[in-house]
């Protein structure tokens, strides 16, 4: 029987940052897909600040950054007028920006990574048994070939096959009842420098400018992105692409007021409920949940597949420590419980946005159209929804792991902004650069030389441990440890014995054989 440490179900973003993550810590890895080969439509359009930082520590950003479209907001119409351009402001103090770029774009770049990692994504692999027992797991697919694993990681989407044989419940309502969704070449005499929204009383269309990818790309950019909510479907109701086209011919002279749009074809179009769910648990003895597996809420915000990436990035460094035996697996409940909070507060955020855009009640409809959308005018609003939804505000200070005592500065759990540094052979760097695989043992330049805390932090670690000199340290004498993924482990003075202590509880284990 076949073997390997992790197995991951699901060659999304999800499962190829996680893949990609563990790779880089050379954990054996086997990621699997019931696909037959990867998607070249995209369901998202847009990654978000906090997302691109990841890509970048891992080495999977790649060439995003110029297949990338930079619209300039979102311009809002109401009863046929234009009244607000959302914008979105670069975020204070932060050098990684949003961009915007399909999925299909950002999962090739991680395959690409996983790639030069040494792994492969084997493709038309269907899981359809799990089996847990003291020692690991079995996992056995549609060919009948059986797989041994010591993990398991479903990053297998909405209707995880995973969750299912787990039995983790995953609990939710649905937010809009249906949505149409369509990917269209179209002539439309529309600025391509911004998106478009309009809201009507028979509900919210919305226009985003794409780029192709691959064969799709076309020189004369005409590919655009089409959300409309429609009344639900009955059950035995099921709509086709040409179906799907013609309701879009409908709706867009209605809620814009522009009848010269012409839908030459479509790449790829759906009906969709938009749903609000969260797994009760993402964790079941040695199966965890991760990404759209684990959490579902509205697409509008683009917060889909930048918080399904943050889970990855979260769980890889904790999943490499235990494979590695240098912490114990409570370490991995530490991944639910940084990560399931988020996903609760991303999940209201989407929800009563969708619910004031959408508009379904008259005095909702009232309250946006007046009050909700010429807010966004305002420089301090705009540049607040960016932060929002860029993610790089998350911490964990009041989990396991952080610190939620008060006062001024960084606590334990909080994201390190990326900082000017040296290495220990003076040549200059970035904090962000040295991460992904190893933490960063941050050192005042005026400090002694490390060498006592460096081999202790290694001995609990293993060799992925670098010191770091920052310009601007966090105080006079202060030591920082921060993690794989951007966020701070622990601070104090230059003390073995309190970082010691600190690498023991969080790992939950003495010092580990070098």
């Amino acid at each position: 029987m076949q073997s390997t440490e992790v197995l991951i179900i699901g060659a999304g973003p999800t499962g190829l940052t996680l893949a990609c993550s563990l790779a880089a810590h050379n954990v054996p890895v086997r990621v699997v897909d019931g696909a037959p080969r990867p998607a070249v439509t995209s369901r998202a359009n847009i990654l978000h600040a906090r997302g691109v930082e990841v890509l970048d520590r891992l080495g999977a950003l790649g060439s995003l950054p110029e297949q990338a479209l930079a619209p300039l907001g979102m311009e809002m119409h109401v009863q046929g007028r234009p009244l607000t351009t959302m914008r979105f402001a670069p975020v204070d103090g932060e050098s990684v920006q949003a961009l915007f770029v399909s999925q299909a774009s950002v999962e090739s770049e991680l395959r690409r990574r996983l790639h030069e990692l040494g792994t492969e994504v084997e493709w038309g692999t269907r899981l359809t048994d799990l089996e847990q027992d003291d020692d690991g797991l079995t996992a056995r697919f549609a060919s009948g070939t059986p797989l041994r694993a010591a993990w398991a990681v479903g990053c297998d989407g909405a209707h995880s096959t995973v969750r299912g044989l787990t039995g983790i419940e995953f609990p939710g309502v649905p937010v809009v009842e249906q949505f149409l969704l369509a990917d269209v070449h179209a002539s439309w005499d529309r600025d391509r420098s911004t998106s478009a929204g309009w809201f009507h009383r028979d509900g919210i269309l919305l226009a985003i400018p794409m780029r192709g990818t691959g064969e799709e790309e076309r020189e004369d950019g005409d590919l655009w992105r089409l959300m409309a909510d429609v009344p639900a479907l009955s059950a035995d109701e099921r709509l086709n692409e040409q179906q799907i086209i013609d309701r879009f011919e409908q709706i867009i002279p209605v809620r814009s007021g522009d009848g010269g749009v012409e839908i030459r074809d479509a790449q790829w179009t759906s009906v969709f409920r938009i749903h609000r769910r969260l797994a009760a648990d993402y964790r079941r003895g040695r199966v965890l949940l991760a990404g759209d597996a684990a959490h579902i809420h509205s697409p509008i915000g683009g917060q889909g597949m930048n918080t399904g990436i943050g889970d990855a990035e979260n769980l890889g460094w904790k999943l490499a420590l235990v494979a590695a035996g240098r912490a114990d697996t409570g370490l991995l409940d530490t991944y639910t419980a940084e990560r399931r909070p988020l996903a609760t507060e991303v999940l209201a955020n989407t929800t009563a946005n969708t619910k004031i855009l959408v508009g379904e009640r008259a005095v909702t409809r009232m309250v946006r159209d007046h009050l909700f959308v010429p807010l966004l005018n305002l420089p301090a609003v705009q540049r607040s929804a960016t932060r929002t939804a860029s993610q790089l505000w998350v911490t964990y200070r009041k989990g396991p792991l952080g610190e939620a005592r008060r006062g001024h500065g960084p606590h334990a759990g909080d994201r390190v902004q990326d900082l000017d540094c040296r290495r220990a052979d003076g040549t200059p760097t970035r904090l962000h650069a040295e991460l992904g695989r190893a933490w960063a043992l941050l050192v005042p330049p005026t400090a002694a030389d490390p060498g006592e805390l460096i081999a202790a932090a290694r001995g609990y670690l293993g060799e992925h441990v670098t010191v770091l000199r920052p310009q601007k340290p966090a105080g006079e004498g202060i030591v920082m440890l921060v993690r794989p993924d951007g966020h701070l482990g622990w601070q104090g003075p230059a003390a073995v014995a309190d970082l010691t202590r600190w690498l023991t509880g969080a790992l939950g284990r003495r010092q580990a054989p070098v």
